[in-house]
């Protein structure tokens, strides 16, 4: 017999197109065991929902709010970047098992990146130090697919398609006018440390006039005379150039070329502007017409374009982490073993929380092409099956059909928490 308690879920970190499909296999695979599992508790805002204990209700959405639930981006609960203390004595640690004890919460699951997961390890440890055991699973979440020992990660594969497709309307455009208008643009796209996303947007490029012409990735040192020298060569032999750059692009001394002088909570530096500094630099040394865009947040919430295989692989994610939960794992975060690259075929494991906790992968020097601005075939056999399939979400007078709804909250059974700093 399953130990019976009730089961919390929150959602951490930058949201995803498909973050809500796995908060929608959460709630699906609990419904199925509500013997094991009374209550589904949604943290409003992530790790902060559980600490004010501010609880969403679960089963109280209808079973038309959870289809409406599983074709929306964003973060249908809310979620946010907060550091839990390393000591585990932290009052805030204690506070956390209380809140698990007043609300019986046996199940915690933490869907976000690397720093969330370290988040995952945290609570798992604190649940031992405090006594009351909770079995703690992480769910992977990040379009950057920095997580390591996961074949990819929810939220990248539909992040991609957005971002190939995008780098190849924007070639059509340009193509259109460069011999009057704009003859360099230059895209920027998200990636602070890993050139995933980058790289995704050479998935369409089938020949070497297509574009893009270059890529900037953070895992290769930014060298401004060779950029500009490439820049003007590719402009002379084609009458234009189409450049992505990641956001996290550094120089030889290792400084990212747009730092926004600005720290998050986990202490990493806030980008943002380097298309605009690319831009300036080719206006003022090439006198080159030059456009530039900027993916940010687009990027992340495009469900209208996601990939049915990120969407199909989000909500598993989110089932599979009942399950291991149910079955009395912890510590552990669900992962996605890749079985074939030919007709993609993909299976679920989980690995131990400290094998992802704050760690990164970074895109592999064999998916960069030997000049350093393109990608090789080992690169598109791994990226495209990730890709593949639509999921449209159901449309309404033009317009996407996402979820807005009035979230129901439990009644808090504890006095609030009143740190000034959380």
């Amino acid at each position: 017999m399953k130990e019976q308690g009730n089961l919390f879920y929150a959602q951490s970190g930058g949201v995803t197109p498909v973050i809500n499909a796995t908060a929608a296999g959460v709630i699906d695979k609990a419904a199925e065991n509500k013997a094991a599992i009374p209550k589904v508790f949604m943290g409003h805002n992530g790790i902060l929902g559980l600490i004010h204990e501010n609880l969403i209700n679960g089963f109280s959405l209808t079973s038309s709010q959870r289809k409406q639930l599983l074709q929306s981006p964003g973060g249908a609960f809310g979620s946010c970047r907060f550091k839990l203390p390393d000591d585990i004595k932290h009052p805030i640690y204690k506070r956390c098992i209380e809140v698990f004890k007043a609300h019986n919460i046996r199940y915690f699951l933490y869907n976000g990146g690397g720093d969330s997961q370290q988040t995952s390890l945290k609570i798992a440890q604190a649940s031992q130090y405090y006594d009351h055991p909770t079995h703690c699973i992480g769910l992977p979440k990040t379009i950057d697919n920095d997580l390591p020992v996961t074949d990819t990660c929810p939220g990248f594969g539909s992040t991609a398609k957005y971002i190939a497709v995008s780098t190849q309307e924007i070639a059509l455009d340009v193509v259109s006018m460069h011999q009057t208008s704009t003859k360099v643009f230059i895209f920027e796209v998200m990636g602070r440390h890993a050139g995933w996303l980058a790289a995704a947007s050479a998935l369409g490029k089938k020949n070497k006039q297509d574009a893009p012409h270059l890529i900037l990735f953070p895992e290769r040192t930014f060298k401004s005379e060779d950029f500009l020298h490439q820049t003007a060569s590719t402009v002379r032999r084609y009458g234009y150039c189409i450049i992505v750059t990641s956001e996290g692009i550094r120089d030889a001394q290792g400084n990212f070329i747009s730092d926004a002088n600005q720290t998050d909570a986990f202490g990493h530096t806030q980008l943002g502007g380097v298309a605009a500094y690319l831009s300036n630099l080719v206006v003022s040394e090439l006198k080159l017409k030059t456009h530039f865009a900027i993916a940010d947040y687009l990027q992340r919430s495009a469900r209208h374009i996601a990939s049915k295989v990120d969407l199909d692989q989000a909500y598993a994610v989110g089932a599979k982490g009942v399950e291991l939960a149910l079955n009395r794992q912890s510590g552990v975060m669900v992962t996605i073993k890749r079985l074939s690259n030919a007709n993609y075929r993909w299976t679920l494991t989980q690995t131990p929380l400290s094998r992802v906790a704050a760690k990164e992968r970074k895109l592999p020097s064999k998916f960069i092409s030997a000049n350093g601005y393109g990608i090789t075939n080992s690169a598109r056999t791994y990226l495209h099956p990730l890709i593949q399939g639509e999921a449209y979400p159901q449309y309404r007078h033009g317009l996407p059909q996402y979820l807005a709804f009035q979230p129901e909250f439990v009644p808090k059974k504890l006095p609030d928490w009143n740190d000034p700093d959380v």
